[in-house]
Formats: structure tokens, sequence, C-alpha cells
């Protein structure tokens, strides 16, 4: 299928706007190109991203632009989102004028919409709309027709409805409009998303809504307890894309709104990563707390609790965002790929793997999720339960942390936060009163100890590695100092990160591994950008062994890589210098929001840990208060919503 060139924009010029449920990617020439509706993870009606301009898209431009697969775009003079906000604004100049396109999504009740709002600034601008909705993933043409001042297209169980006062027509397979606007006037556009066998929804005043959107995102960044100071703006604009990443109803929290964007420009390390993965337990939940946003913490370690109950040993590295395990992988072959890397994937075979991490990871995240005076409840039973299986699963090699395809291995990050597992629960013992075996726990704390400094550490090269009797690097082993396995000036620790900045860093942006050289390790071809999770990483550990000034240097670095909309992909490509990698990543502003509390503490990470530890009392009094007030904001915002 398809036969337009390709019309994807580089992964920079893209910005996000949701609600909490799903997500769009709108990018710079006005173009909607990825859109998953009703959830992040259904099925895509706008998926040129991954294809052409005939898999879908939703346009909105001066008509002088070139339409989609015949030539370079218009792009935007200026844009942003209007402050602490989701709300998009576009701004397009050219002969006769400017003209603004505002994009949101409001917080839904019932049904996702998108409102796009066109603004003519000054002069007199011609302004072409096209709407290319293609279902299935890029497959599906829908059935369209004028239903009572509707535009409705209808294809199996999806629909969508088209509100505007201006008239369409069809022209190509594409429903267009042109118009014309003058300094002062507004068109709307209303795009509702429904279920094909019920009635499409009332369209509701697009001037309300987005005044109304702007307000609900205002009032909860408001809430955030991050101190003025030169990163407030980048760990705010972090904590509302990650706010965006929640899928609300269950807390749970995506890795991405994309799939199969590249690693590596036209390779085959390509993922779907719109699941919730167990490794970002433990950072993500610090980062929420830091930034004071106690009851999205609490939603995510809830998700979690539910997500993994069952059996121990059948714990999944990654989730549906409802907790869902059936994440089959399957290739779309009639996508062409973001810039022609294939395969076009969608579900994750990850979720299968062993990677006893994950662990570590639960163990940990519930530990801090204590010290910060959350009650987790019934959750000490489905522990005990976890440590069982560790006490002896830590022996066994497995798949590790970045989810390779090659042979299991004795993964020393693994081994680490196996060891993590045991300590956590040794400290919720002595720090929380609560019961269980914990000589036993000691003891096999230990013997993880013993072995990891054993059979992971290279002493003739003054390193850690990335498996027992590699000589390969990992940067993953940067999490040593940080969840207190060895204290962060230990000679082991200093090696290990001078061994990382001579080997895995380039151009001053750190790889997870040498990718291009392992293909016995992940049984893939091809290399990657640098990780950029993994850089920020090396940030907190600059700054945990003294070197302060480094590591601001290295953080103001990272901050530089952001677009111009302060959002960051999984991975930068110093060879291409670009974005690459799936979009916006979770994972990165996570770990931007922690390094940027750790730096912004005179003492850095162990004062910010400390701190943490402090607060854990005062922390239920705020959050409880900030539950209030949230619980006021959704009330007001849907008595409006139904009101309007």
């Amino acid at each position: 299928m398809g036969n337009d060139d390709p019309m994807a924009l580089r992964i920079e010029d893209y910005g996000l706007i949701g609600d909490t449920h799903t997500a769009a990617i709108v990018g710079r020439d006005g173009s909607i190109d990825w859109c998953c509706l009703p959830r992040f993870d259904s099925e895509a009606c706008f998926a040129s991203l991954l294809g052409d301009a005939t898999n879908g898209y939703w346009r909105i431009a001066p008509a002088e632009s070139p339409r989609p697969g015949q030539g370079a775009p218009l792009l935007a003079r200026r844009r942003g989102y209007r402050p602490d906000t989701l709300v998009l604004e576009t701004e397009f100049e050219v002969a006769g004028g400017t003209v603004r396109v505002t994009d949101c999504m409001p917080l839904r009740e019932r049904h996702p919409q998108i409102v796009r709002m066109v603004e003519c600034l000054s002069g007199r601008v011609d302004v072409r709309m096209e709407l290319c909705v293609r279902f299935g993933y890029g497959t599906t043409v829908p059935w369209v027709r004028q239903l009572d001042g509707l535009l409705t297209l209808v294809a199996g169980p999806d629909a969508l409805a088209l509100w505007t006062p201006v008239a369409t027509k069809g022209e190509d397979m594409r429903t267009v409009a042109e118009f014309s606007v003058q300094a002062g006037q507004r068109v709307p556009f209303v795009l509702s998303w429904y279920s094909s066998h019920e009635p499409p929804p009332r369209p509701p005043d697009a001037d309300y809504i987005v005044s109304d959107t702007t307000s609900w995102w205002e009032q909860w960044s408001a809430m955030s307890v991050v101190d003025d100071g030169p990163w407030r703006e980048a760990v705010v604009r972090s904590a509302i894309t990650l706010k965006a990443l929640t899928y609300q109803p269950t807390g749970g929290i995506v890795a991405a709104v994309t799939t199969s964007l590249p690693e590596t420009l036209g390779g085959e390390r390509n993922w779907d990563y719109r699941f919730c993965w167990l490794r970002d337990a433990t950072l993500t939940l610090t980062a929420l707390l830091a930034a004071g946003y106690h009851e999205e913490a609490m939603a995510w370690r809830d998700w979690l609790l539910r997500a993994v109950a069952g059996d121990p040993a059948r714990l999944q590295i990654m989730y549906g965002a409802s907790g869902e395990r059936n994440l089959s992988e399957a290739e779309l072959d009639w996508l062409s790929g973001y810039e022609g890397s294939r395969p076009v994937r969608v579900g994750n075979a990850a979720a299968g793997q062993y990677q006893l991490d994950v662990y570590g990871e639960m163990m940990s995240a519930l530990h801090e999720s204590r010290r910060a005076g959350m009650d987790p409840g019934p959750a000490w039973e489905l522990e005990q339960a976890l440590l069982d299986f560790v006490e002896d699963g830590w022996r066994k090699p497995d798949d590790g942390i970045w989810e390779v395809r090659g042979p299991r291995r004795h993964f020393t990050h693994s081994k680490v936060m196996a060891w993590v597992a045991m300590d956590r629960a040794v400290r919720d013992v002595e720090q929380f009163g609560l019961d269980g075996p914990v000589d036993r726990w000691r003891a096999t704390r230990d013997a993880i100890h013993g072995e990891v400094l054993e059979k992971g550490y290279d002493a003739e090269r003054r390193t850690f590695t990335q498996s027992y009797g590699s000589k390969a690097l990992d940067a993953s082993v940067l999490m040593i100092p940080m969840f207190g396995f060895l204290p962060p000036k230990d000679a082991r620790v200093l090696g290990t990160l001078e061994a990382i900045q001579k080997e895995l860093v380039r151009d001053g942006f750190v790889l997870r591994y040498d990718a291009e050289h392992a293909g016995d390790v992940d049984g893939l071809t091809g290399r990657e950008g640098a990780f950029l999770a993994c850089s920020f990483w090396l940030v907190d550990n600059l700054d945990l062994t003294g070197r302060r000034e480094e590591a601001v240097a290295m953080f103001e670095r990272l901050l530089a890589l952001r677009n111009d909309l302060g959002l960051l992909s999984e991975e930068y490509d110093p060879v291409e210098q670009r974005l690459v990698g799936n979009f916006p990543q979770a994972f990165s502003h996570v770990s931007l929001v922690n390094s940027a509390i750790n730096l912004s503490r005179p003492g850095g990470v162990a004062e910010e840990l400390t701190h943490r530890g402090r607060l854990a009392g005062r922390r239920v009094d705020v959050a409880g208060h900030a539950a209030a007030r949230r619980a006021r904001l959704r009330r007001d915002v849907h008595h409006r919503l139904r009101r309007a």
C-alpha cells in the first residue's frame, strides 16, 4: 500500500498533545502524523509517521505550502506550548500575513477529542485543511458521509466525527477544506472518536475547550514543589510530559507515544514502546515525588502492584497500560518505516523475557514509597513472594535490562538489582518493623554482593563489565553507586566511571553498550545512538563522586538536545546529530527530572535522598492536600464540560 513519497519530519520537528488516555504527534508543518485512538496502544488512525501520506494524517497549514508528498512543506516560523500546559501553538508566516494553529486534546469524560483552532494574527491568509483517516495502522479507508452537520468517518468498530463551520469536500480519498481568514478571525475544527455502533458525540464549544484545557494544565503544573532555579522550566516540562504519558484510568505510564521510531536511521532496532516497563519503576517514583506529584506517584505505585500480582516466576518486564500481559509482537509490512527503517513492529516480544533486574526495581520502588509515607497496604505478602523467587532465581542467567535478543547471560546489572531486592527487604524490616526471615535475606544479599565483586569486576581494567567473564562495558553499571551497592568514591566505582567515559562516550554522550560489536549479545546488526537516560546517569555519577562542575556542564549539554518544545526521544545520534528512537521518551524525562533535582541541592544526589527521607511524614499531609485540590479541579472541569 502507498504511492506517495514519505512525509515524516525530523523527530525534533514534532510536538505532543494528549488527554492522559492517548496522545497525538503534531509536526512543525501543521500535520498530525501519528495518533492512536482511543488508547495509547490502539491501532493508529494517522500513521504517516511510519509510512507515507496514504497511511493517514491531518494537516492544517497555509494553502501555499506544498501538499504532502509533493515537496518540502512550509514549516512554522514559531511554535511553543502555552506556559505550563500541553496546549500547542504553531505560527505560520506567509506573504499575506500570519496564522496560528492551536492544538489540544481536552481531558476526556468519555470521547477522545482533538481540537484545532485556526486564528489569523495579521493580514489575510488562505488555509487548507486535509484530513486523511486510515484506520488499522494506515490500511483501512473509512466510509465518509455527512450526518446532521457532522462529517462522519466509519470503519469496523471505529468512527470519527469532524465538526467545523467551513465547507468540506472529498478529494483523492481525503477530506479537504479551503478557506481564508483575516486578522482576528478564528475557525475551529473538532475531531471526536466514538464507537461506530453508537451515535456521534455532540460537538463542543471549541473556544471553551481550548481555554478550559489551558486552565486545567496550568493548575496541574502549579502543584509542583520544584523551587525556582535554572532548571525549573525543564523539570516542569518533563513532568507535564510524564503526565501526558500516564494512562489516567490505571496510573500506568507508557514509555512513549510511538512505535518503531528507529534507534538508528534505516536500521532494524525498531520497537513498540506504548507499554509500561517495570525497569522504570524506582526512578519514575522518585521523580514524581521529588517534583511534588504525590498522587501520580501513588497511582503509579498502585499500578505496579496490580500489574505484577500473580506467580512471581511469571513476572513480566512490561505490561499494557491496564496491566495486560499479552503483548504479542507483529510486523506491519505495509508500512515503509520512518525514513525507511524497517520492520515496523507492534506489540513487544520482550515482554516474555526473563529479566532479573525487575525484581529489584519492584522492591526498591515499594521501599521508596514507604519512605515517602505511602501505605502500601497488603503489598508485603507480594514482596515476600518475589523475594522467595529471587533467593534462587538470582543464580540464573537472564536477558538483561536492554532486552537483548541473543543468548542469556549473567549480566552484572541484573545481579546488582537482585542484591537491591534483598537489601530493600532487609531495610524494610529494620526501618519499618515488617516481619520476615531477615537473617536469610541478609545471607542472600551478602552472597550476591560477593559474587558480583568476584565475577562482574575486571580488576585488570579496573571496571565492572557487562556480564560475568566479559570484556564489554555497559552503562547500566552506573547504577551501582546510585542504588547503594558500593559507595560512590569506592575505587571500583571510580575506575568504572573512568572506563565508561573512555569507551562508551561518543561526542560527550553515553552509549548503552558498543552495539556495533555486540551482535553475539543482542542478536542484531548496526549501531545505535547515545542512550539519553544513561547520559543522565553519568551526570548523577559525576555529582556523587564530587565532580560537580563536570556534572552540571554535562547536564546542560543534555538539556540542549531537547527540541524547541522541551521534548526528548530515547536516544541521540551523534553521527547524524539528531534525536532518534521513540518519542517523547518517559525514561529520558524521568532521568532529566532526577538529575535536575539532584543538582539543585547543595549536597547533590546524597542530600536529595536524605531530604526525601526527612519529608516522608510531611508528604502524607502534602499528598492529602494535593489530592483534594485535584479532586476539586476535576469536578470543576467536568462540570464545565457538561455545561458546555
